[in-house]
């Protein structure tokens, strides 16, 4: 049993040792210093980058007999730039169990439908927190019938962001788009190395240059909850305040309730569900 641990702090310091050695300072916004005997970064760098002590760092990286958290193994992941893989290695090595990683919800259950179409008189949809459309009511479709087609790619940064300009119903999407991108960056966080989450963000960086901007400001914030305002070529405007309600069985899953917020934005939804193959846009390509 004591060979066994010694040889796990052994691989322990080494494996720590061999990834601090590839890291060089410019690959985590350091001057590279003079006189430095490696390209990779020093014990101290990675301790002040982690926000962990030197000595406490040192000692680890000595396979001495530490206790550690996860919290400041996870620390140290992000300091070192290590994958999924490498992470759940250093946790073995330091004999903590491995966190089970979050998971998107892809679909909701037929009871969250059932309440879904329980709600006759406003726009709902339940949603994920990578800005999925996992289902809606008859008003939801009667007012945004592009994003609930078969055609729709049913994420609704995709379609906002790369829908055509003549196309696009979003009118104050200055103030809303800057916050989904926050909130979809805080939950981000959570999906680091899940592809279904990089691939998207990939694909918007490539298909539209105001999200690529937006995204560059690494700003976070939690869900919008201010008014919306959207242009329906058979109504004209519709204002709404957004009610979000977090389903607690679904990680990351929530109902999102759209309230008219005048009499005006109300008799328009109300005539959009009376006729619900009234043309949302007032042209074709």
């Amino acid at each position: 049993m004591t060979t066994t641990l010694s040889a796990r702090r052994t691989e322990l310091a080494s494996f720590l040792r061999s990834r601090r050695d590839r890291i060089t300072p410019a690959a985590v916004g350091m001057p590279p210093g003079l006189r430095r005997r490696t390209p990779g970064l020093r014990r101290e760098e990675v301790a002040q980058l982690a926000g962990v002590s030197i000595t406490w760092y040192t000692w680890l990286e000595q396979g001495r007999p530490i206790n550690v958290s996860g919290q400041v193994l996870d620390a140290i992941a992000r300091t070192l730039q290590l994958d999924a893989a490498e992470r759940d290695h250093l946790y073995r090595l330091a004999e903590v169990p491995i966190p089970e990683a979050p998971t998107t919800a892809d679909r909701i259950t037929p009871a969250v439908q059932a309440i879904l179409d329980s709600i006759t008189g406003f726009p709902a949809a339940a949603l994920n927190s990578r800005w999925d459309l996992l289902g809606w009511n008859a008003s939801c479709a009667a007012v945004w019938p592009r994003l609930t087609a078969p055609t729709s790619s049913r994420n609704v940064l995709w379609e906002m962001f790369t829908t055509r300009e003549c196309c696009r119903c979003f009118v104050n999407r200055d103030i809303g788009l800057p916050h989904m991108v926050a909130s979809f960056r805080a939950a981000f966080a959570q999906h680091l190395d899940d592809p279904a989450w990089t691939g998207l963000i990939r694909g918007l960086s490539t298909a539209s240059p105001e999200f690529t901007r937006i995204w560059a400001n690494h700003d976070v914030a939690a869900p919008p909850s201010q008014t919306m305002t959207y242009q329906h070529a058979a109504v004209g405007e519709l204002s709404f305040t957004m009610t979000r309600m977090d389903l607690t069985a679904t990680p990351e899953t929530f109902v999102t309730v759209w309230t008219p917020v005048d009499d005006e934005s109300r008799r328009r939804t109300d005539w959009l569900l009376a006729h619900p193959d009234a043309p949302s846009l007032d042209h074709t390509h």
